[in-house]
């Protein structure tokens, strides 16, 4: 018997769900979610353990990974108990539990944390740049060398370690037995569902937003190659510049439509918005319009005259890589990804 965390509904109101107890059992989300089966009422069995205040069985869950946000349950809600808001508060929820320096549970919650995060980053790059006495060449190429260290730096000592801990709550720790060929079978549906997100696909009219979604992880993956590895900002091959050129406006013209999207909230999956959905889309925004931008300056050759573009951008990459990628809802790319593989980990053996 799970043990129930009576405080568990003021926490969770913390990560942006507010009106989960108003569910009254009703059934209309389970009756129009693609995912529930005869097995799982979902979203039910998470709003029930919610309201029952069971925590630890949450976070022994994947579940709440599993659900792309149609947002059809809430539409359906007689109540207004918002129970795709629920979900994705439970991965935000979930991602602080994973997290092992504790980090993103305090930005979730905290807005002055988060701005001052923010802040404290931009300064200590203009200090850096203070100190490079502003030179172009030196602080251009401290950004890329940034680049290379965080890259590493973040999966190796942050995300690596967080993924064993989602795996030691949902895996180990329920004592799911699993074999070494198991494991290795379905890491297929990792790698395909980590670069694809075709489960998306399982949710009625989401065609749109999965080709949305698709086409910015490839850009953003491929541009984060383009910049990094193929050091586009420096490169004279014309090839690599159109790449990169190209990486970057599917970048920033996909994120600036979400943008858009969530401005109009005329969809429910838009409708709420925590300041960790507003940092993501428009930082990853942010990301690919000032490459563009300083790429333009280095082939106009004005970039010397312009150091503050390569500066504002140096200041969005250091923010990205430092705080959105590692504790905000960057890793939810991850996460989901990881969740679907564990999922296949416990079906049960086929004889």
């Amino acid at each position: 018997m799970s043990k129930i965390n009576p405080d568990f509904k003021n926490e969770l109101n913390k990560y942006g769900s507010e009106n989960f107890n108003a569910c009254y059992n009703c059934g209309n989300c389970t009756a129009v979610c693609s995912l529930s089966d005869e097995e799982n009422s979902f979203p039910r069995n998470m709003v029930r353990a919610c309201v029952l205040g069971q925590d630890s069985e949450i976070q022994s869950s994947l579940t709440p990974w599993l659900c792309y946000y149609c947002g059809e349950c809430s539409e359906t809600c007689p109540k207004q108990a918002n129970p795709a808001e629920l979900m994705m508060s439970l991965r935000r929820y979930l991602t602080s539990v994973y997290d092992w320096t504790g980090f993103s549970g305090l930005l979730f919650k905290s807005k002055v944390l988060s701005t001052i995060a923010f802040v404290v980053l931009a300064i200590v790059v203009l200090l850096i740049c203070a100190y490079e006495e502003f030179k172009t060449e030196p602080i251009m190429h401290f950004g890329h060398l940034f680049e290379m260290i965080a890259i590493g730096s973040v999966f190796l000592f942050i995300l690596i370690p967080n993924i064993i801990r989602m795996w030691w709550l949902t895996i180990l720790k329920p004592k799911v037995k699993v074999s070494l060929m198991s494991y290795i079978k379905a890491s297929t549906d990792l790698i395909v569902h980590m670069f694809t997100q075709k489960r998306t696909l399982g949710c009625d009219d989401n065609q749109l937003r999965w080709f949305e979604h698709f086409i910015l992880v490839a850009g953003y993956l491929t541009l984060l190659f383009t910049t990094v590895f193929l050091n586009w900002f420096y490169t004279e091959n014309i090839y690599i510049i159109l790449l990169g050129y190209a990486e970057s406006a599917v970048v920033f013209i996909v994120t600036f439509h979400f943008v858009l999207s969530r401005l109009n909230k005329k969809k429910e999956i838009t409708k709420f918005s925590r300041p960790s959905d507003w940092l993501f889309v428009i930082w990853l925004f942010l990301m690919g319009f000032t490459a563009f931008v300083v790429r333009v300056f280095i082939d106009l050759d004005l970039i010397e005259a312009n150091l503050w573009v390569f500066i504002i951008h140096l200041v969005v990459i250091v923010q990205w890589a430092l705080i959105i990628v590692p504790f905000g809802k960057w890793t939810h790319f991850l996460y989901r990804s990881f969740a679907i593989y564990f999922a296949k980990l416990k079906e049960p053996i086929k004889k």
